[in-house]
């Protein structure tokens, strides 16, 4: 009988402490181990077999077989230095193989036991082959591992005699023998070589039932060698793209140091791989921290970090990234962004931002801030006015939102996909508004384009124009203005032929046009064309209720200007704010609340009294003498207010027949409906 040590008492060592046990021919001396909690230990004792920390001792010269189970080259070194001639050093491998291949034994043993149906499932699963004989040496199983590197039909070798399909197969010896044959070599008649182990399979009743045998082809170990060839070329390939790549790239390991870097990164930094390659992230800084090493110390990413690189301090934007792999830090990457190349793209995005407002309507009626009546009716008929082709006039004082206005009737209409020209009449001269209106041909006058150009009209075309201060146009204007109205056609400057169009006309004015046309300075006729859909927006004073929500949206929009962190007004400063009456209205509100954020420091965030300037009607607004018991106001008010009185007597003696009360007051029946709706009393005589 041999006798046998075995050293290392861990998973290996264990499972061969049972195969050795069961063993006729084999006796285990010992079991050693260093870890006094090692599972094998514990059975061993349960075994009455010696065991220990330390194997020397145990190493006497009766020992046959000395199985290393550990797995530490050094523990295996030293065995073969102290072991006697006779003495067999088996390596930890093969322990650890012999382990695996007990376990898969004892699961095919264990499934033989179970349904036909299961046994072939797992027998065919496993990657390794498997082979099993009767007692007369005819295979009864072969599973599809086994019939691969064998290269055979399973089916045609099931039922024939091993070595009719294996010759130098070592089953028959072992089905004499009935001893396991450990981690044998065998060549296959194909040219595989495979390492196996051989094992009798013994009944309960000692009878002998077959021999299994568990093989392996080391052509694996050649598959893994080409693994690691195929990801050194993955590793090629990913540095052909990163230096391909027109982005500014840097790579540095765990410790910090250098590892790839892009030419890109070159022409960027104007740093070389040899300045680069193996020197600290830091090597490239000209002014800042290095991001690499904070990356690195807190492993979570940094993004754009503004810093200067390189020996021409370029100002740069950096991103990096920490490189983690399955869960371990392996490094960080970083993409480097000129500043000025940055620059440039914004600065060409902004004009292009810019040209498109001016063919865009920025504004939609969820932008007009405004809860009171006056405001909702305003509102009501613009959206009503936005969903048919008709002529739009704004009337209202200046900084009341008419072009807020304008924009969300285009915006609500079936045009909005189309431009939107907004056009200051006030602020081109007259001798330029007609030109930019209704464009001129080649020719048409001194330094005019070759070709001639388009008009504001033509490049509205399918879409709305926006005529602000309507009221401003000349004559000879104005009789354009009305022709393409009238006709929906213009005539360039010099030009004959008339050039159809198709523009929805939004006009605006703070001039009391009926006076206008009183003074001659109006024509009466594009007056009626223009105030086909007249809307009436109320000045501030009108609606100051609607200041809080206004204030509010204001402060928000001048954080964002200011680079301010206000958060709201206080109720004194709302009711400060309400007693003013606003000549100015809301371009008034929005500059009083930007000067009061001016003074506003930087940690407080609600504007108070104290903050807001002194609020003061201009001179020609001051009229606060009181004469007897009345109050004297501006006389246009006073005006207005008596105008309304007279025409709600004047509808209330003709029983709100308006037609009788416009031939009574000497008005047209439109100007009647104008000054209904201008003075609130619509809705009082609607019929």
């Amino acid at each position: 009988m041999k006798k046998a040590l075995i050293v290392g008492a861990g998973k290996g060592g264990t499972a061969l402490l049972k195969i050795f046990e069961q063993a006729a021919t084999m006796e285990v001396a010992a079991v050693v181990d260093r870890n006094d909690r090692a599972p094998g230990l514990e059975l061993a004792k349960t075994m009455n077999i010696p065991t220990g920390s330390d194997w020397r001792p145990f190493l006497t010269n009766d020992i046959d077989i000395v199985i290393e189970a550990t797995g530490e080259k050094d523990v295996f070194e030293q065995i073969r230095k102290k072991r006697q001639k006779n003495t067999v050093v088996i390596p930890g491998e093969v322990a650890y193989i012999i382990a695996e291949l007990v376990e898969e034994k004892e699961a095919l043993i264990a499934t033989l036991k179970s349904e036909t149906a299961r046994r072939d499932l797992i027998f065919n699963s496993t990657h390794d082959g498997m082979i099993v004989v009767d007692e007369f040496a005819y295979i009864t199983h072969m599973n599809d591992s086994a019939a691969f590197m064998i290269e055979v039909d399973k089916h045609q070798a099931i039922g024939k005699h091993i070595l009719e399909i294996i010759p130098t197969s070592g089953l028959p010896r072992v089905l004499k023998t009935k001893q396991i044959e450990f981690h044998q070599e065998l060549e296959l008649e194909n040219g595989r070589k495979i390492i196996t182990t051989r094992i009798p399979m013994v009944g309960e009743s000692g009878k002998l039932l077959g021999a299994l045998a568990v093989f392996k082809d080391v052509t694996e170990v050649m598959q893994l060698a080409e693994e690691v060839t195929n990801l050194k070329e993955i590793r090629m390939m990913l540095e052909a793209i990163i230096h391909s790549s027109e982005e500014a790239i840097s790579v540095v390991d765990e410790h910090g140091n250098g590892i790839l870097i892009n030419p890109a990164y070159t022409r960027l930094t104007g740093l070389s791989e040899e300045e680069v390659i193996g020197k600290p992230a830091t090597a490239d800084i000209a002014e800042g921290e290095s991001m690499h090493m904070q990356v690195l110390k807190t492993r979570k990413p940094v993004r754009g970090v503004r810093m200067k690189v390189g020996p021409k301090n370029r100002d740069v934007i950096v991103n990096v990234a920490p490189i983690i792999v399955d869960g371990a830090l392996k490094g960080s990457v970083g993409v480097i962004h000129d500043v000025s190349e940055i620059q440039r793209l914004t600065n060409e995005l902004n004009r292009a931002r810019q040209i498109i407002r001016t063919l865009e309507a920025k504004y939609s009626f969820a932008d007009i801030i405004g809860t009171s009546e006056e405001m909702m009716v305003a509102i009501e008929q613009a959206k009503l006015a936005a969903k048919t082709p008709v002529t739009i006039l704004l009337r209202g004082e200046s900084g009341t939102g008419k072009e807020l206005f304008a924009h969300a009737i285009h915006n609500a209409s079936d045009r909005k996909y189309n431009k939107f020209i907004r056009v200051n009449c006030a602020a081109i001269s007259e001798s330029l508004l007609e030109s930019e209106l209704f464009g001129y041909e080649e020719g048409a006058f001194s330094g005019a384009k070759r070709g001639g150009k388009r008009g504001l009209f033509e490049e509205a075309n399918n879409g709305s124009i926006f005529l602000d201060e309507i009221g401003e146009l000349s004559a000879n204007t104005q009789a354009k203005l009305l022709r393409v109205l009238q006709e929906r056609e213009i005539v360039r400057v010099g030009g004959t032929k008339p050039i159809p169009i198709n523009v929805r006309v939004i006009a605006a004015t703070n001039v009391n046009l009926e006076k206008a046309i009183a003074a001659g300075t109006f024509r009466e006729d594009l007056y009626y064309r223009l105030n086909r859909m007249p809307i009436h927006i109320p000045p501030l004073r009108a609606r100051k209720q609607d200041i809080p929500a206004l204030c509010q949206h204001l402060i928000h929009k001048l954080n964002q200007d200011y680079g301010r962190n206000v958060e709201g007004l206080t109720d004194e400063a709302i009711r400060y704010l309400s007693t003013y009456d606003w000549p100015g209205n809301v371009r008034e509100l929005e500059n009083v609340l930007g000067r009061a954020m001016i003074f506003m420091k930087f940690n407080e965030t609600q504007m108070d009294v104290h903050h807001i300037p002194p609020l003061q009607m201009p001179r020609d607004k001051q009229i606060k003498e009181v004469v007897g018991r009345e109050v004297l106001r501006p006389l246009e008010e006073m005006l207005e207010q008596y105008e309304a009185q007279i025409i709600d007597a004047a509808l209330r003696q003709c029983r709100g027949n308006k037609t009788a009360t416009a031939k009574m007051l000497g008005i047209s029946i439109r100007n009647l409906y104008y000054k209904l709706e201008k003075y609130g009393l619509a809705k009082k005589y609607m019929q």
